[in-house]
């Protein structure tokens, strides 16, 4: 399987989507109900389901986290007061650009091609990445999110209730206490939750498309481009770097940059469309780090081909 085998069918659905809306087969306005749906029923689901079902202490590779972590959450901050001017010193828009640039599609894009090239044992780390987007940096963008939106002129005990009873939050608090407890989900309760979870790839791919227009690509595209330059070059490089500082094993280095190099993370879209907040230059980044990824993912694994001697002799 090819990394132009798993991301072309993305970018097809994206580009379904876009059709669908430009020759009015399906309204444009059915987007924000695609969005609704899956920001507060199948992203939840997926999350809680995915958290639920890692033992806890496999969450805690400790050195893996710092690399690709802390690589995620430097490429947030230096994007986030970069983007100052270009946002208007909007906190609610900086933090929609700097996801775009750190938030990572893991799930459907790293996690395949990494068990695909390497076997079972590269889905724990690819696990491990997807887990640290879902636990760190989607309760850190509802947060920055909230307390700058209307809701942030409230009390503080009102704001802290409503970032906790955020779908996502609360989804994921639920999902790491599950995973403490250690007990399995319910195998009919698990089948019913992936159902949900299953429909979040299409109708996140297709409402991004739905959304999505050639003038608001075109109006974007420079934005676009420079923030999938530090994602899809400059995160991918950092990671790299962090990983060779702390030593990581060839195999958990290898999974380390390609789940940084992946595409921007099509949930990034959802929390957009759900706050909207800079939807366009978001689906824009989407569509623009889909595309171009399928030849920097290429390149990063020429790059990393020195380590597959090594994984090949750990295996």
């Amino acid at each position: 399987m090819t990394v132009a085998d798993l991301i072309l069918p993305v970018f097809a659905v994206i580009v379904t989507g876009w059709g669908a809306g430009y020759f009015g087969y399906v309204s444009r306005s059915l987007s924000e109900a695609l969005i609704h749906f899956a920001y507060n029923i199948a992203m939840p689901a997926l999350l809680f389901v995915t958290i639920g079902q890692e033992p806890a202490r496999s969450l805690l590779a400790w050195r893996f986290l710092i690399a690709f972590g802390c690589g995620s959450l430097i490429c947030f901050a230096v994007v986030f007061f970069l983007s100052a001017r270009r946002s208007g010193h909007d906190p609610r828009s900086q933090t929609m650009y700097a996801l775009s640039a750190s938030m990572t599609n893991t799930g459907f894009v790293a996690l395949p091609i990494l068990q695909a090239l390497y076997g079972g044992h590269a889905v724990l780390p690819a696990a491990i990445a997807t887990v640290f987007v879902a636990v760190v940096m989607f309760p850190l963008a509802v947060i920055l999110l909230e307390l700058h939106g209307t809701s942030g002129r409230a009390q503080p005990g009102a704001l802290a209730r409503h970032i906790v009873l955020n779908p996502m939050v609360l989804s994921t608090l639920l999902g790491v206490v599950w995973s403490i407890i250690g007990v399995p989900i319910p195998g009919p309760f698990a089948a019913y939750l992936k159902i949900f979870a299953d429909a979040l790839t299409p109708c996140a791919l297709f409402a991004i498309g739905l959304g999505l227009s050639l003038d608001g690509v075109r109006t974007n595209l420079g934005p676009s481009l420079a923030l999938a330059a530090v994602k899809l070059i400059i995160m991918p490089a950092l990671v790299y770097g962090l990983a060779l500082a702390c030593r990581l094993d060839p195999l958990y280095m290898i999974a380390a940059v390609i789940c940084a190099a992946v595409p921007t993370a099509k949930t990034v879209f959802i929390l957009a469309g759900e706050h909207k907040c800079e939807e366009p230059m978001v689906a824009s980044t989407v569509s623009v780090t889909t595309l171009l990824s399928i030849v920097s993912l290429v390149v990063w694994l020429y790059v990393l081909s020195g380590l597959n001697a090594s994984v090949a002799i750990a295996r």
